[in-house]
């Protein structure tokens, strides 16, 4: 039997997504976020932020009045439940079906949902099937 291993967290820092309307991605956000039990930690008048994933509106400073484009973005879900939820959820807050929940051939027991976020971007949620976690997530811890 081959093993696969999977390691999350490495790659990337930060994801900024700039978009037309943040009141309307922050409703779409909370939503679907909340569902994967992953808290907005921070709002202001011109962005939100939730972990690793950062949105800005078109008019905040890091934004420089350019929209991101569409990008992919995938979110882990705890199993094949949430990742319905997350799909209801999306659907339920101005989110488009891109792939209803369901297996995909990635590999086996790949089991995730596509929708199109408000400015289009394909969001997913993606539960990988059994497997062992070496951590349930990296702890940074900054001295002060």
């Amino acid at each position: 039997m081959e093993t696969t291993q999977l390691h999350r967290g490495r790659l990337i820092d930060h994801l900024q997504l700039v978009v037309h309307d943040l009141e309307i991605s922050q409703d779409f956000y909370t939503a679907v976020l909340a569902v994967l039990e992953i808290p907005i930690v921070g709002t202001t008048e011109n962005y939100f932020w939730a972990d690793e994933l950062v949105v800005s509106s078109v008019g905040s400073p890091a934004a420089q009045g350019v929209l991101t484009g569409r990008h992919h973005l995938a979110f882990q879900a705890k199993d094949r439940t949430t990742v319905d939820a997350f799909y209801r959820a999306a659907m339920a807050h101005g989110g488009r079906d891109n792939g209803a929940p369901g297996e995909r051939a990635y590999h086996p027991g790949y089991y995730a949902a596509f929708v199109l976020d408000p400015d289009g971007n394909n969001v997913e949620a993606v539960y990988h099937g059994e497997a062992r976690r070496s951590a349930p997530s990296v702890v940074i811890d900054f001295q002060g």
